[in-house]
């Protein structure tokens, strides 16, 4: 095992458990791209039900709370990434501040049980992005709220709906951060 580290906030510099170097399967998102993310977020997470979905090793979601989220739901079907989400849920001690559904976003987004979200953060398998499934949290989304994709490549995205639009378009080397925001 390897460890990152949470950047800012109540658990700034806290250290989270991270698959080895060489796993494919579980890439958790860098600190830099992270810390862009969250500047551009910025108060927006203090006190936002958050959803991250392709969650590795709860990087994202963890950094929210750590911020000010009220509560995060991680979905995550790979089964060493869910053991070391569970790990970092237990060493900062925010079992009650999070859920964790062990399930693909595909079949979790079929059951019915998902919620309406302030912040929704995606970032699938770079080998396996699932846009048509990605697309689909959109619709999960407040009135007002923000989704932001990671994504290879170029990724220019057209404005959705008239109610999604696409409100930021970042690259971070090969990495790229697009927001989209539900207007109504």
């Amino acid at each position: 095992m390897t460890s990152i580290r949470v950047i800012a906030g109540k658990y700034g510099g806290r250290k989270l458990d991270a698959p080895k170097p060489n796993n494919t399967r579980t890439k958790p998102m860098g600190e830099r791209i992270r810390n862009a993310l969250f500047n551009r977020v910025g108060s927006e997470v203090r006190g936002a039900y958050v959803l991250d979905v392709f969650a590795g090793t709860g990087a994202v979601g963890f950094e929210a709370l750590s911020r000010g989220a009220a509560h995060v739901t991680f979905i995550e079907r790979d089964k060493i990434a869910q053991n070391i989400l569970r790990k970092n849920m237990v060493s900062l001690g925010v079992e009650n501040d999070v859920s964790l559904v062990y399930s693909s976003v595909s079949t979790w987004l079929k059951s019915g049980k998902a919620e309406n979200y302030d912040i929704i953060f995606a970032d699938p398998p770079y080998h396996d992005t699932q846009f048509s499934t990605v697309l689909k949290l959109l619709s999960l989304l407040k009135p007002g709220a923000l989704m932001v994709l990671s994504h290879p490549g170029r990724g220019e995205f057209p404005n959705l709906t008239k109610e999604i639009v696409v409100v930021d378009n970042r690259s971070y080397g090969n990495a790229f951060l697009t927001s989209f925001r539900r207007e109504r």
